[in-house]
């Protein structure tokens, strides 16, 4: 094995067509068997929060479930509604699918290799605005919700996908302001720049309030628990995919956990140094960091976001629709925006020799404590005055309704006057 150096963007573009096939496939595949292994994972996760044995039959630890799980769901009669715009309801999961296998084109999985004689990195291709490339990808995913929610021809898919494609967007806005931060220190939107920038200090320790940031958005994107508003089964039934089976519900499903994947890998390109070797092994270990080893610290990483994403899903319950909306646009964008402020300021004094580094990192370190401390600071909310509604005749008592109309939190509690004898005719 020959040990390359990190990569940059003039390593890329010179690849021949049958290494670019190659890599092609081999991401497709991984892919797909992560999506297997995730489910699997999951599934043995939460069973073992809820005391309970999850799949354990089908091959070795149950490892072939999701496998029959998936030949299953293919096998299933595919029902299309009568009242279903055929054409759209059939684009709809492709539209939700393909650019979550996209968006991994900009991945780097690890430096320059020795690839079957030829010299290439660990990715498929990179450009100055790769970042930019994946948010952009992303967002067309959001297409095939709401169209996938409105060609059904029903009610509740329809409100399944405008609720879901408001939550996306709304946590897209906080996302994108994240990255700025990253931007700023690495001076570069491509992901194998970035990646070469956290040689010696990770982005999510210096930039730990938009780390904090990106992951409760990147919960928020993929409509995962406690976020899963959209398919809260006691309100639109399955969400936007309730008319769907078979292998169209599959591709829903498949894009649901390649999204996780996508969220979880970016997050690990951008914070967590890439492929680069955890708890600086690489000073101990020369090779941690060359041939095709940090391809198991990317993966290690990425399956550790993953679970996090199990964990909360076993231990939060789901929140309101209010609620989660209002934390987005009043909470993490503010945050955010202000963080971002504070960033360039940081970084601009910097860049000019004005501050000693150690105080920059003391006052990041204060900042991110304030920010995470108004993540859950409440609003004040003034209590309305009641209104007593005088009841119906021979009806019962109502209790009396608040000035502005319906509010959100408990209800107060209910005191009934003393009621004279209700008289009434004899059987």
């Amino acid at each position: 094995m020959i040990p390359m150096a990190d990569t940059n963007l003039s390593d890329f573009g010179h690849d021949v067509w049958w290494v670019i096939l190659i890599k092609t496939v081999l991401i497709f595949v991984i892919l797909v068997l992560l999506t297997l292994f995730n489910i699997w994972w999951e599934r043995r996760v939460v069973a073992r929060m809820q005391h309970r044995i999850g799949p354990n039959v089908h091959g070795p630890f149950g490892l072939l479930q999701s496998l029959a799980d998936g030949v299953k769901l293919a096998l299933k009669e595919d029902l299309t509604p009568k009242a279903a715009d055929k054409i759209v309801f059939v684009i709809a999961p492709v539209l939700a699918t393909v650019p979550a296998f996209v968006t991994f084109a900009v991945i780097p999985f690890g430096p320059k290799v020795n690839f079957f004689g030829q010299e290439t990195p660990l990715q498929l291709t990179d450009m100055p605005v790769a970042v930019l490339f994946v948010m952009a990808i992303a967002s067309i995913g959001i297409y095939g919700i709401v169209l996938g929610g409105w060609s059904s021809g029903s009610t509740y898919s329809l409100l399944g996908g405008l609720r879901s494609s408001a939550q996306m967007i709304s946590y897209e806005v906080a996302m994108g302001l994240a990255l700025v931060a990253v931007f700023l220190y690495a001076g570069s939107m491509s992901t194998s720049e970035i990646v070469a920038a956290q040689g010696d200090l990770w982005f999510g320790l210096i930039l730990a309030p938009s780390f904090v940031i990106y992951c409760i958005a990147m919960v928020g994107e993929t409509n995962r628990a406690p976020f899963d508003l959209p398919e809260a089964e006691g309100e639109l039934v399955g969400g936007f995919h309730t008319e769907y089976s078979s292998l169209k519900f599959a591709l829903f499903f498949l894009a649901e956990y390649i999204n996780m994947a996508t969220v979880s890998a970016l997050a690990t390109t951008l914070f967590l140094g890439g492929w680069h070797a955890p708890f600086w092994i690489d000073h101990l270990w020369a090779g941690a960091n060359e041939g095709y080893v940090p391809v198991i610290w990317f993966f290690g990483k990425v399956l550790f976001f993953i679970f996090v994403f199990i964990w909360l899903r076993g231990s939060l319950p789901r929140l309101r629709y209010d609620q989660f909306m209002a934390f987005g646009w009043k909470r993490l964008i503010p945050v955010a925006l202000v963080w971002i402020v504070a960033v360039a300021t940081i970084r601009s004094i910097s860049l000019e020799g004005g501050l000693d580094r150690r105080w920059l990192l003391i006052g990041i370190g204060i900042l991110a404590a304030i920010f995470l401390v108004l993540f859950f600071v409440g609003e004040s909310e003034d209590e309305p005055e009641a209104v007593e509604v005088a009841p119906h005749p021979g009806g019962f008592p109502v209790p009396p309704m608040p000035s502005g109309g319906a509010v959100r939190g408990a209800a107060q509690p209910l005191t009934f006057t003393s009621s004279s004898t209700v008289s009434g005719g004899e059987a």
